[in-house]
């Protein structure tokens, strides 16, 4: 997506298969990727420049893809703060056989849709949220934007349904959220009380306090565009697609 860092440098050094595409939106992205270009593996996996894979998750990922034990394969993901591990996993769906997957067609927070059945195996893969608050503060500024476009365009991920699937309960939270009292408050009680942040003791407390902060953000920037009739335009690129194309690779 035209970032600046050594992204390419290091890859193209590494063996690694490199192409550039202009961002439109992380759906957009992944599904491109996936439709188009010459993925020739039986499996394939999404991984972020954050994540880590623990020695436990290569070897139930190896095991299961060897068994073909599924269509898709999920796992929890353990998020690390202020490099700290912090006592809340998600679990995610991250490898899937090729020509199996797509994502929502979302700007922001997309979601792998598998056709087929998805087993779940054990291991953490460590999500290592940005090397300083900065970095933190930067990423959260333009992601709570892109929700709040998402809102004013009425984009969900999938339909909002209480007694749906799991991503179906989220998108009727995410739908109803402004009519919850307390709401900002409870968010950070979600996470510091029940899903337990407060045994990481400062850091699980400061990062539950910022999730609140989160999002607020969301909700007065979509008030912001319902006041000014307009959405910003700050989420509409990838906030690292700054650079140039490389013609050492193939352009899209």
């Amino acid at each position: 997506s035209y970032s600046v860092d050594d992204t390419v440098d290091i890859a193209l050094a590494n063996g690694v298969h490199v192409v550039q595409r202009k961002f439109r939106g992380f759906g957009d992205q992944w599904n491109f990727a996936l439709e188009n270009l010459p993925v020739q593996a039986p499996w394939v996996m999404k991984l972020d420049p954050d994540e880590r894979l623990t020695d436990k998750l290569k070897q139930s990922v190896g095991a299961a893809t060897a068994r073909n034990a599924a269509t898709g394969i999920s796992f929890s993901r353990r998020l690390w703060f202020m490099g700290k591990p912090l006592p809340i996993r998600q679990e995610i769906v991250r490898v899937w056989k090729a020509g199996r997957c797509r994502f929502t067609d979302v700007s922001v927070n997309e979601h792998p849709l598998v056709d087929g059945d998805v087993c779940h195996v054990e291991g953490d893969l460590e999500h290592h949220d940005s090397p300083d608050l900065h970095h933190w503060v930067d990423k959260q500024n333009h992601y709570s934007t892109a929700e709040a476009v998402a809102r004013m365009n009425l984009a969900l991920a999938a339909p909002a349904k209480l007694f749906g699937s799991h991503l179906e309960r989220r998108m009727w939270i995410k739908k109803h959220f402004d009519k919850f009292p307390m709401r900002f408050f409870a968010v950070f009680l979600f996470y510091y009380c029940y899903k337990g942040l407060f045994r990481a003791g400062w850091v699980g407390y400061t990062w539950s306090k910022l999730r609140a902060h989160v999002y607020w953000m969301r909700y007065i920037k979509y008030r912001e565009m319902l006041i000014t009739s307009r959405a910003s335009t700050s989420s509409t690129s990838d906030p690292s697609a700054k650079g140039q194309p490389d013609l050492r690779v193939p352009q899209y």
